[in-house]
């Protein structure tokens, strides 16, 4: 039982570290030009030097708003998930089931969905000019890594009772 509630913890933490990789690092998209990488994220656009996203503060950009809100949401329930485990973990009585946590965590997982479905439906608005040739980066697989990692979680605390 030690074992099996173990591996329950280090697959949140795991989901839960995916999501702030995908939130905060910088290679949601990559345009490679020879001699010079672009590098954008949700925020910035960088290449030796960081600047703001255009227009990204304006009715324009929507939709990077909402893919940014849905990111920081996703990782916000998933901690709060855990953090509700644990309580959870203490506080339940012996075979109830972990359906707040689940419901925390399933609800993160679509955060993720949405927000990675927005992005990539809209990505060539987000980017002007030039940096619209370009591919998906790093952060981008990783949010679509952590959707179904976050989900899987989230339905193995619907299954999972306490027990002594």
């Amino acid at each position: 039982m030690l074992f099996i509630l173990a591996f329950i913890i280090l697959f949140h933490l795991a989901a839960a570290i995916l999501l702030f990789v995908a939130t905060i690092h910088n290679a949601w998209w990559v345009v490679s030009r020879p001699g010079d990488n672009i590098i954008s994220d949700l925020w910035y656009t960088c290449n030796t030097t960081c600047q703001s996203i255009e227009d990204s503060h304006t009715v324009k950009a929507a939709y990077l708003q909402a893919v940014q809100a849905t990111m920081i949401l996703a990782t916000i329930l998933c901690c709060v998930s855990f953090f509700v485990f644990i309580l959870q973990l203490f506080k339940i009585k012996q075979g109830e089931r972990f359906i707040l946590t689940a419901i925390i965590q399933i609800l993160a997982s679509l955060c993720v969905m949405i927000a990675a479905s927005i992005y990539t439906a809209k990505n060539k608005s987000f980017h002007k000019g030039d940096l619209q040739e370009g591919s998906f980066g790093s952060s981008y697989v990783v949010a679509w890594i952590s959707f179904p990692m976050t989900l899987i979680s989230g339905l193995m605390y619907l299954v999972l009772r306490k027990r002594k």
